[in-house]
Formats: structure tokens, sequence, C-alpha cells
């Protein structure tokens, strides 16, 4: 049969039992605090802070590497075709630019220098692309009459 005295757990038992449970007191008079600390805010926020900056300059860098390669690749492309008319016209002693496409005109300027060689059948073609007065790209050819 069942009996209540030897269903109980004894004392010692008991204790080992509850002693996980038990809550340790954290000294005199001093309650246990729940939620974060000042300083333990201000180590979040020194965290997030290092974080962010670094990505922030990691997307500041990257922006100024995309638009510098599009400046170049903009350039490269406009001297091409400056190129490409000089060479479809007839041989003389100065070449004029063709006209700037109008989404580059204002920003991009091009000029063509012409430098004879060899007794005037062969010169020597240089264009020069300028964005916003600064000389971006320099693109050297020959053309023979």
């Amino acid at each position: 049969m069942w009996n209540r005295q030897s269903s109980r757990l004894s004392s010692k038992a008991l204790k080992w039992w509850q002693s996980p449970f038990k809550k340790k007191s954290m000294g005199s008079g001093m309650k246990r605090q729940k939620g974060f600390s000042l300083i333990e805010a201000l180590v979040a926020v020194a965290v997030f802070s290092l974080i962010s900056g670094g990505i922030f300059s990691s997307l500041v860098s990257a922006s100024g590497a995309v638009n510098l390669t599009n400046e170049r690749e903009t350039s490269k492309n406009l001297a091409e075709s400056q190129m490409e008319y000089v060479k479809g016209l007839t041989y003389a002693t100065s070449y004029a630019p063709a006209p700037i496409p109008p989404e580059q005109q204002g920003a991009y300027t091009a000029s063509i220098d012409v430098q004879p060689l060899k007794d005037n059948n062969l010169q020597k073609i240089t264009v020069t692309i300028t964005h916003f007065s600064k000389d971006v790209l320099e693109l050297e050819n020959f053309k023979v009459n």
C-alpha cells in the first residue's frame, strides 16, 4: 500500500533538489536588477557606431569608384567615336571635333590635334577628352593620305 510518509522526500534530498533553483543573494541589501546598465548601453552604442561607420565608409568608397569608372568609360567611348569620325573625313591639315551626344554636352568636350609626319603623307591624330575642364583621356592614332 501506499504510505504517505514514505512518499515524501527526506529533508536532505529536498535541499539537494531545491539548491539549483534557489536564488542566490547578491549581497547585503542589493536586489537583482533586470535590464541594461549604462556601461553596457554605451558599449553597445560604440560597437554599433564602429560597424555602421565601416559600412558607410565602404559605401562612399564604392560610390567614388563607380563615378570614376563611369567617367573613364564615357571618355573612352567619346574618344573612340571622335577618332572614327576623323578617320572617315578626307585628309586635311586640321579637323573639327564631331558633335558630342546631348547627354554628355556641357560636361565633356573633345579637342583634336594634328601633327604632320613624313612629307605630309602621315598624320598623328591626338584626341583629348576633358570632363569639367579636367583632361581625362588622350587617344593617339595615325592617318595616312
